[in-house]
């Protein structure tokens, strides 16, 4: 018996510590989610939307060539004519060439750069965020077959006592009150594995909705590399690195360009052009006033004089908007600053409670071997057992719920710092890190308009195939491998 009473603390090591031989492990999950998540991949193609708007702002300061063809008939004249073309066929080639625009060009082209700097660091937000939740899904899934093994070995170890319980009332050794007690602490444990087997199939379609696959056979995850000594240190490296906070600020700065692309509306603009004009009448005139031919070239210089002030209240409006950014970005900074040390602060917590539930593990165990020892000579009921057993699950339960909680609060951390990102965990290892700057060389230089991708197909696999997940756990996570007492 006091053997059995210290499978469940066993199980939670295994779950937790052990090393299966053949099984999933985390990098296996986060390369899985980097390469096959729906959100990430959405996110990638927003930034490559985004890397457009460069090229869309240059083209406002390149030259620009149209053409336009004209056939008339004439069907009726109202009046008597000398020169009178039945049908006339016209066409015009026009090339303007931008000189000075007040600025707008440069500043817009600045902007955009600034915005695309900032998706850059979204993509890399949303891809920290995809990795804290996997890592999250990973350890709860790890957890959850955790719980559900102590449940089972609680329902195990309950229904061995309620059997001596009932042996010891035939022989008239305890009252029916014993055996009621321990008939209702098992009915309870049996109702405890349906809720963990549940919260356990929740964890794995959770796992299956962000990695793409069913969880199998999960391995522990490695240990994560150094961490803060103090949330002082944590948070000087967050507000260097946070790509929340990244993004912020360069939004800040590219709305600090909007204002003068506003501001450029009062000044005044300079292009030069030239025009070919080509008429033919068909036919319908003399030959030599048949067909024509004009070509003339010049300058324009405008300058606005008055425009109801719509200019300056789109400068005003922009600089309320770059106003906003600011305010922002010092937003995002104070959450950033609260995250990381609420972060820090649940690390240690965690790691604070994982010892203590190790000891109190422990003394669990100790106290229910001491209570069925004197339960023997008299001195303890039934259900100060009962009792005993209780107690000793819950800091089972409490142990292995601190070891998931203390890593992901550290993952947590270490994203909120903005170190929890593929290169950082060392997904690249296999030449499978995303370069958004790559598209961004592509396009920006591309001022052909008849130039275009491929029809967009999406590339994330569906689950519709990937069967329910089911509240069950494997030989590995079972009793059956630490043999019997």
């Amino acid at each position: 018996m006091a053997a059995r009473a210290v499978l469940p603390a066993l199980l939670a090591s295994a779950c937790l510590l052990s090393t299966p031989a053949s099984a999933d492990t985390l990098k296996e999950a986060l390369t899985r989610a980097y390469q096959d998540n729906p959100s990430l991949e959405a996110a990638r193609a927003q930034q490559r939307a985004l890397d457009e708007t460069v090229p869309i702002q240059r083209s406002f300061g390149l030259p620009s060539v149209d053409l336009s063809v004209t056939h008339v008939e004439l069907l009726q004249q109202s009046t008597p004519a000398i020169v009178s073309p039945s049908r006339r066929l016209s066409g015009s080639a026009n090339l303007g060439v931008p000189i000075y625009q007040g600025g707008a060009v440069r500043n817009g082209i600045r902007a955009a750069e600034e915005r695309v700097e900032a998706g850059r660091a979204d993509l890399r937000g949303t891809e920290s965020a995809l990795f804290s939740a996997v890592v999250a899904a990973y350890m709860d899934v790890i957890l959850n077959e955790a719980l559900v093994g102590l449940a089972a070995n609680n329902i195990e170890v309950l229904g061995t006592n309620l059997e001596a319980t009932s042996d010891r009332f035939q022989i008239g050794d305890l009252t029916r009150t014993d055996v009621a007690q321990s008939q209702s602490r098992l009915a309870i444990a049996e109702g405890d594995l349906f809720s963990a087997r549940a919260n356990l199939i929740a964890a794995r379609e959770n796992y299956v909705a962000l990695v793409g696959v069913p969880p199998d056979d999960l391995q522990p995850p490695p240990p994560l590399p150094a961490l803060p000594a103090s949330p002082d240190e944590a948070v000087d490296v967050a507000l260097a690195n946070n790509p929340d906070l990244i993004a912020a600020i360069e939004r800040a700065q590219a709305a600090g360009y909007d204002i003068e692309v506003a501001g450029a509306g009062r000044l005044p603009t300079l292009s030069v052009f030239t025009r070919s004009d080509y008429t033919n009448f068909l036919g319908t005139l003399t030959p030599e006033n048949n067909v024509g031919t004009d070509i003339t070239a010049g300058v324009t210089l405008s300058v606005p004089i008055f425009q109801g002030g719509r200019v300056a209240a789109q400068q005003r409006q922009a600089g309320a908007q770059a106003r906003a950014a600011l305010e922002q970005a010092i937003a995002v900074e104070r959450d950033v600053i609260a995250s990381v040390r609420a972060a820090y602060s649940s690390w240690r917590a965690s790691r604070a409670i994982i010892e203590s539930s190790q000891l109190a593990v422990e003394a669990a165990a100790l106290s229910l071997e001491g209570v069925r020892a004197e339960n023997t000579v008299g001195n303890r009921t039934v259900l100060d057992i009962l009792d005993a057993q209780q107690e000793l699950l819950r800091a089972q339960v409490q142990l292995v719920t601190a070891r998931r909680n203390a890593y992901v609060a550290g993952f947590n951390l270490l994203a909120e710092m903005g170190r929890a990102e593929a290169r950082d965990l060392g997904l690249g290892d296999d030449g499978v890190l995303y370069d958004p700057v790559a598209n961004y060389d592509r396009v920006r230089g591309i001022i052909w308009d008849w130039q275009r991708d491929p029809l967009p197909v999406a590339t994330s696999s569906s689950t519709v195939d990937i069967p329910a997940a089911d509240g069950e756990i494997g030989p590995s996570d079972s009793l059956s491998e630490f043999g019997d007492d």
